[in-house]
């Protein structure tokens, strides 16, 4: 994105690091103003005024915790209000859970699902009443390679979010709003090191740049694309996944459970 929006106004949702922090970026070095939200109040503020500096837009600050009823609503709030109208709505904000399903309790997969799914319906929801009364707006979900795999509650997560922004966009098109999933793969952020994952897992070939994953969601978004898949190795890896047969996409086989005593 090399020329500079007209008073424009993009959300991003787990603005503060990672992907998030580079849509950020990107969009206001598009001229696009920002509505930051995350957890995390101080980062967010700090966030604000580096880009506030840098680009010389301005960038409003929302903490809210996505995982809840409240603080949902205050973002879903702020995407209702038509007299500040958001242009760009980024659902980014995510988690991953490193341990098999059946170790992880039962309020972290309902806490996953939650960020994942139902948050992300509800802003998109929310962000629709004002972009189609508008006749205009984008929407990004960024959801994963993985939604094209079978790798537990993420996989089925992230491929809710495909489905989802698939359908949309074809529906909502014709009324100027454009809605994409981003599916980038292994990708250089602080989401694996909050997981505790071990990077080794994947060759070094795999690894994305987060500056390239935004670069190419947001163009493949701006030309109206369902469904955006970074880089041609990513797209083979994806084709791959959605052909071949469920075991071989559900990582390595496991030993049976150890009977409870």
């Amino acid at each position: 994105m090399t020329t500079r929006a007209n008073e424009l106004t993009a959300l991003v949702t787990g603005a503060t690091a990672g992907l998030g922090a580079e849509f950020a970026r990107q969009l206001a070095e598009a001229g696009h103003h920002l509505v930051l939200v995350a957890r995390d109040e101080e980062r967010l503020k700090e966030k604000a005024e580096e880009l506030e500096r840098d680009f010389s837009i301005s960038a409003e600050v929302l903490s809210a915790d996505l995982t809840t009823d409240v603080g949902v609503s205050a973002v879903a709030d702020r995407l209702r209000d038509a007299g500040r109208p958001v242009d760009v709505l980024v659902n980014n904000a995510g988690i991953g859970l490193l341990k098999p399903f059946e170790r992880n309790g039962l309020d972290e997969e309902r806490r996953h699902l939650r960020l994942h799914v139902q948050t992300p319906m509800e802003l998109c929801h929310a962000a629709l009443e004002v972009m189609l009364a508008r006749g205009k707006g984008r929407i990004i979900n960024v959801a994963s390679v993985a939604a094209f795999a079978n790798r537990g509650t993420y996989s089925a997560a992230k491929a809710w979010q495909v489905t989802f922004s698939r359908w949309a966009n074809i529906t909502y098109a014709k009324s100027g709003v454009q809605i994409t999933a981003v599916c980038p793969g292994f990708t250089h952020t602080e989401f694996h090191d909050r997981m505790g994952m071990d990077k080794s897992v994947a060759p070094r070939f795999l690894w994305l740049t987060a500056e390239r994953v935004v670069r190419e969601g947001l163009e493949d978004n701006a030309e109206g694309r369902g469904v955006s898949i970074p880089t041609r190795r990513y797209k083979v890896v994806s084709f791959f996944a959605r052909i071949l047969p469920a075991k071989l996409t559900s990582g390595p086989p496991r030993r049976p459970l150890e009977p409870s005593t």
